[in-house]
């Protein structure tokens, strides 16, 4: 599934793309509206410069043209020659020469080609025929100097910066409140109570988080006080339940042994509906972790179970070193592996261990009769349970799954049913950590 982005993430495309079509559009504008009608004109004002200056220049007695050759280069930065050798195969793609050139042609009355020649520096040159001889006009590249593209663009590009990292600063001012509401969330999702967050930053954002802690307060003290509820009724409960143990173990020995048995497993399930709900109403936060062996703490746990006869077919494929709350992990897995035994309908149970880039999976499959595609998610609840595989008859209390789904919530771990091929579920343990293997 594709990773969705954050906030500031799309906020900050979205304003870098409007931000690159009003440039776009802006430079359009200028170029169209400005640049091009500025360069014409200053092209026709050259071209017609050039022109005169070649006329005067045949037209003026020969001992007199060195000082017009010199007042026009110091004054307006033009050479005027005799064109004596061809004009240099050389081209230039600078827009403004396309222009000079149409506004030369338009006064000479015939095309007028301008080539770059190499004369102290970057020159350009062009011959315009004048008194029946050819005259070469040249002008240096600093002649042209002025560059109005380049400073719009210049300006643009600076403004649109500007403006971007401005926008960005100030979205970011808001968003950060709303990453530390939604990093709180997850915590209070976890079983865990955060610290306030500060009540400041712009008015609606000071409300929602002074709303969210107040909120969070009270799901603290709910959950505080669910916890001594639960606990006050598991030891009123279990008081009774131990005299009724007493008076069981007390009863004569000539009372019906098969009456005696059915009175003992009801009240050892009572007293397991009674661990396991208080066990659900308390939570277990994160525990110190330590590194262990994937392999060699699945491979404990299976062979505790075949000794009691469970028929478990263990399949490590490429298991690794983790740093976790081992205690937890345990919990969760004998959890799954149970209940793949309880409903397994007495067929082999297999567990695998994989591990990868992205962390380790832990793999229970049974070949039970399965969890429709409707109940997967809601197994996960509390005291839910499937009426034609999951009966009352085969034990259980309906928490395990939920307590199961706790623990990973609350160690950054994730766990999900899926149907197995050929029949059955397959039950797994994603654990996000830094894989070495083993």
């Amino acid at each position: 599934m594709r990773r969705s982005l954050t906030l500031f993430a799309r906020t900050g495309i979205t304003l870098a793309i409007a931000l690159a079509l009003f440039m776009l559009f802006t430079v359009a504008s200028m170029v169209n509206f400005i640049l091009i009608p500025l360069a014409k004109q200053g092209a026709g004002d050259l071209a017609a410069l050039m022109v005169l200056s070649a006329q005067t220049w045949v037209e003026l007695p020969p001992e007199t043209r060195p000082f017009l050759e010199q007042e026009l280069m110091e004054e307006y930065q033009l050479k005027v020659t005799l064109a004596d050798t061809p004009l240099p195969r050389t081209t230039s793609l600078l827009p403004f020469l396309h222009f000079l050139e149409e506004a030369l042609a338009k006064r000479i009355g015939e095309p007028a080609t301008i080539r770059a020649c190499a004369d102290n520096g970057v020159w350009y040159c062009t011959d315009i025929p004048m008194g029946g001889r050819l005259i070469r006009v040249s002008f240096p590249r600093e002649r042209i100097g002025a560059r109005p593209p380049t400073a719009a663009l210049l300006v643009i590009v600076a403004g649109g910066v500007v403006i971007l990292l401005t926008t960005l600063l100030l979205v970011r001012r808001l968003t950060r409140p709303l990453a530390s509401l939604c990093d709180a969330t997850s915590r209070i999702g976890r079983g865990e109570s955060p610290q306030p967050l500060p009540e400041s930053g712009p008015r609606e954002l000071a409300t929602l988080t002074r709303r969210f802690n107040r909120m969070a307060g009270e799901i603290a003290e709910l959950l505080a006080n669910r916890t001594t509820l639960f606990a006050g009724i598991s030891h009123d409960l279990r008081s009774p339940i131990t005299r009724m143990q007493l008076a069981l173990e007390m009863l004569p020995e000539d009372t019906d042994a098969r009456l005696v048995e059915r009175l003992r497993h009801d009240l050892e399930q009572m007293n397991q509906l009674i661990s396991d709900t208080l066990e659900l109403a308390q939570g277990l936060g994160p525990r110190e972790a330590e590194e262990v062996d994937l392999r060699d703490f699945v491979d404990n746990i299976v062979v505790s179970y075949r000794r009691s006869g469970a028929v478990i077919d263990w399949q490590p494929e490429n298991c690794c070193l983790c740093s976790l709350d081992t205690l937890a992990l345990r919990r969760v897995f004998v959890n799954l592996l149970d209940n793949a035994l309880r409903y397994g309908d007495a067929r082999p149970v297999e567990v695998r261990c994989r591990c990868d880039e992205a962390g380790a999976c832990i793999s229970v499959l049974d070949r039970g009769a399965g969890i429709p595609e409707t109940e997967r998610e809601a197994v996960f609840r509390p005291f839910y349970r499937l009426e034609a595989s999951r009966s009352r008859s085969t034990g259980g209390s309906g928490l395990g799954l939920a307590i199961a789904r706790q623990l990973c919530a609350a160690h950054g771990w994730s766990i999900d049913l899926s149907a197995r091929e050929g029949g059955g579920t397959d039950a797994r343990i994603h654990i996000p950590c830094n894989v070495r293997m083993s």
